[in-house]
């Protein structure tokens, strides 16, 4: 757009400077040739008054040595003519003498593209004897200012040559940090990476905007990293909060909510694998008499001290839950068989039976389980839930402290 700028401007002005240049040189010569016509008729006139044609002929011919001379020819008031010089067969006059009236007022000029006429009366002593007629040809000065444009012309090509070849590299130059900038903003959006900066070369608009856009980066930056710290403190937050959500702020283990989860997920897996999943019910015997009897902290010590009894005799991909209260259920999934869950469920049994002593006061607690099996006494949750707990009573009212099978009498 520059060069272009640049190209019809320089064509322009070449156009007005070879026009102006036609025109004026024109002037000058249709000046020049007035002259020398008023000239010529002032050395004519005494060869008119005295008739002396010969002498009026060689003062022409010394005049035509003017090469632009096309002809001067020396006419009588009457019209006639006197003298005469003409270069080659020449044209006619384009017209006639004008009246002498106006002869006196003032010359007569005629201008075309191609030649010039002047038309001169010739007085001696205020009184018109003849007319002076001039004509040249306007060839050589359309040649010169053709000659001269076309130099000119050449000179403005180069010109607008060196002027496309200094543009490029000017602009090179100076789009070269914006392409640079150009090429950083795409790294950015595609890789995300904020630490990079672009490298200011000028004071100019370019440098300005090179700053501003590296304090743009540098605000994003910094609010990234505080975002990705927000973000880790609000998922270390919600981790903390989902823990407290699924655990048993008592024991540790995890909760009714946790266990209603995992019992099924977990039974969704059996079903799909058809594999042998089992459910405790489990119910601590005389914990309501700890409590009536040794109050709520010996309470929350047996419980701690059993969870942790019962924990360490189950399997590390079994699930041990503390429903609330008294009440635990353990999801045993991926048996191999029925008497492995109920040889595991007398262990439990075993281990909570064990002496427990707190604040050297033994506990008489117990352990009274309920055992139901997926798919053989359910496929569903509640019916699985449903089908431990009644084990449980039945295990309750068997004489505690021993399990019971849905649907089923164990020992």
């Amino acid at each position: 757009m520059n060069l272009q700028l640049l190209s019809v401007t320089m064509l322009l002005t070449f156009a007005l400077l070879a026009t102006a240049t036609w025109y004026v040189a024109r002037g000058r010569q249709v000046h020049a040739a007035q002259l020398s016509a008023q000239l010529l008729a002032n050395s004519v006139s005494p060869m008119m008054v005295f008739a002396d044609r010969p002498a009026a002929q060689i003062e022409l011919e010394a005049f035509s040595r003017r090469s632009d001379l096309l002809l001067v020819q020396v006419q009588t008031p009457a019209g006639a003519v006197f003298a005469q010089w003409q270069a080659g067969s020449g044209a006619p006059l384009s017209r006639i003498a004008p009246p002498l009236a106006a002869a006196r007022l003032a010359d007569a000029t005629s201008v075309t593209m191609q030649e010039l006429e002047v038309w001169a009366p010739i007085r001696l002593k205020d009184e018109v004897v003849g007319v002076l007629v001039l004509r040249e040809s306007l060839a050589g000065l359309r040649m010169a200012v053709l000659t001269l444009s076309a130099a000119a012309a050449a000179l403005i090509a180069v010109a607008i040559l060196i002027a496309w070849r200094g543009l490029l590299l000017v602009q090179r130059r100076a789009l070269a940090p914006l392409v640079e900038l150009s090429n950083l903003a795409e790294h950015i959006a595609r890789e995300r990476d904020y630490g990079k900066r672009a490298a200011v070369y000028r004071r100019d608009e370019v440098g300005r905007l090179t700053e501003r856009f590296n304090d743009m980066l540098k605000r994003i930056e910094v609010w990234q990293a505080d975002l990705h710290q927000q973000l880790e403190q609000e998922q270390e937050a919600g981790q903390q909060f989902q823990q407290l959500a699924h655990r048993d702020s008592l024991t540790g283990l995890p909760n009714r909510l946790f266990f209603q989860g995992e019992l099924q997920r977990y039974l969704a897996f059996s079903t799909e694998h058809d594999e042998l999943m089992a459910l405790m019910f489990i119910d601590l015997d005389n914990f309501k008499t700890v409590n009536d009897k040794h109050g709520h902290d010996a309470g929350d010590a047996v419980l701690c001290e059993v969870s942790r009894r019962m924990a360490s005799v189950v399997r590390s991909r079994d699930v041990l839950c503390r429903l609330g209260g008294d009440e635990f259920a353990l999801i045993l999934p991926a048996l191999p068989d029925q008497e492995a869950a109920e040889h595991l469920a007398q262990r439990l049994i075993d281990a909570v039976r064990v002496t427990l002593t707190i604040n050297g006061v033994v506990m008489p607690i117990g352990a009274t389980v309920g055992l139901a099996f997926a798919p053989v006494d359910a496929t569903d949750a509640t019916a699985l839930l449903n089908a431990s707990d009644q084990a449980m009573y039945e295990a309750k009212r068997a004489g505690k402290n021993t399990y019971r099978r849905a649907h089923s009498a164990g020992t």
